[in-house]
This record gives structure tokens, sequence and C-alpha cells, in this order.
């Protein structure tokens, strides 16, 4: 019997932004993948919080792995104080409930899969992660990372390069649900069977997502309405 390799489907970054959620899956499933990856930061910030992780939890096979989203959310003293954060965590936890919150932090925050680490930062850290362009810390992330190929998310920006650090490949799939790059088209990376890394971006109507968020009208809800509209962080 030949069995068949699977496409996988890299999603990092939702933030509760289902219609970005919905559009992907659909671009994943066209192009034929079959096994999800799904990164972290699955409801924080976003306008569909509970049915974002309904919709993620009917993927199957996926590999789930915990964001600082989930674990703000179910440790809110863990969080930044800001104008921004807390009024996004209490949000995401009344849409959850007590038991999706404990039970989204409980997961994993870091997982090794068919030889690449799947993180959502970098290995030490939810936070702390690496950009377009080496930084001094990188030798420091990636100390004791034996796999070649390391899948990471949280800044928000899709790419992929091979790090000095033992020549091992760092891929940003980008974000799903709120793309901080300059476009606002939803992003998500697949794995090709022969390991190719295609980065993907897939159109939807971003600016009702954005609506949706501001018509919470609460101190946080502009700050991210506009991130999703302009697809900055510095808005």
């Amino acid at each position: 019997m030949v069995y068949r390799r699977l496409v996988i489907a890299l999603l990092y970054d939702v933030h509760g932004n289902l219609p970005a959620l919905e559009a992907v899956v659909a671009d994943a499933e066209a192009q034929d993948a079959d096994r999800w990856v799904l990164g972290g930061d699955y409801a924080l910030f976003g306008g569909w919080p509970a049915e974002t992780v309904a919709r993620l939890r009917e993927l199957r096979p996926a590999v789930w792995i915990r964001g600082n989203g989930e674990r703000w959310t179910a440790d809110p003293g863990s969080a930044p104080d800001n104008p921004v954060v807390p009024g996004a965590i209490a949000a995401a936890w009344a849409a959850l409930g007590e038991e999706t919150v404990t039970e989204l932090a409980a997961l994993p925050a870091g997982v090794e899969d068919e030889g690449a680490l799947v993180c959502h930062g970098s290995p030490p850290s939810d936070v702390r992660s690496f950009l377009p362009q080496p930084a001094e810390d990188e030798a420091e992330l990636l100390e004791g990372v034996a796999q070649p190929r390391v899948y990471f998310g949280h800044t928000h920006l899709p790419f992929r390069r091979v790090s000095e650090v033992r020549g091992i490949e760092l891929v940003n799939p980008g974000s799903v649900g709120m793309p901080f790059d300059g476009d606002p088209r939803a992003a998500y990376a697949l794995v090709h069977p022969d390991g190719e890394i295609e980065h993907r971006r897939v159109a939807y109507d971003h600016e009702a997502s954005a609506t949706r968020v501001r018509n919470f009208a609460e101190p946080w809800t502009e700050t991210v309405a506009r991130r999703i509209e302009q697809a900055r962080m510095d808005v």
C-alpha cells in the first residue's frame, strides 16, 4: 500500500477573526490541505472568540499549542497593563467561559511535529520572537534546539529564512486574523509533501471584521479595529 504524504496548513494568530479563518480554511482545503498545525492566539482581540475556537475544533487532524493570548486570558495578572489588553482579555473570558479558557491555557507551549519544532513566539518564550532580519538574541532563542525547522508566529509578519544559528530554518506563517505587514489579507502557510513552504494570502471582508470589533464600543476596541483595517501594529 502506498501512503500519500499530507499537505499541512500552518494557522497562527487567528485572534477571534472568524471570517478570516473561514477564508483561510476554504483556501487551504482547495490546496488539498488535510492536516493542521494551530499555533496559538486563537480568540483574544477578535469579534468572534467562541465561534472561532469552535470552528478550529472542527479541523482534524490538528496539532494545537497555546500562545500568549491563551496564557493571558487564563491569568490576566501576567498580561500587560495598557489601554487594550485588559479589556480584550475580559471580553474573551466572558465569551469563552472558564472551562474553555482553562482548557486552552493547558495546551503545550511547544511540540515537535514531523521533525519541526512548533512554538508560538520562540522555543523559550511565547512573547519573545524572531524578526525577518536576525537580532542579537537569536542564538539565545535557539539554544538547545535540535530540529532543523521552527514554526512560530506572534509578530504577525510572514517570512521564511535560514538562521546563522546551526542553519535552522525559521518559518512564520503570518497572522490569519490580524496581519501586521500592511497587507490586510489573511495570512497562512502550507507545508507540501516535499517539505516546501508556501506562504499564502487570502482576501476577505476585513472591514466587516473591524466593524464587528468596533461595535463592541469598549475602550480597547477602536485600536484593534484599526489594526485589522490597516494591518499595522502601530495605530
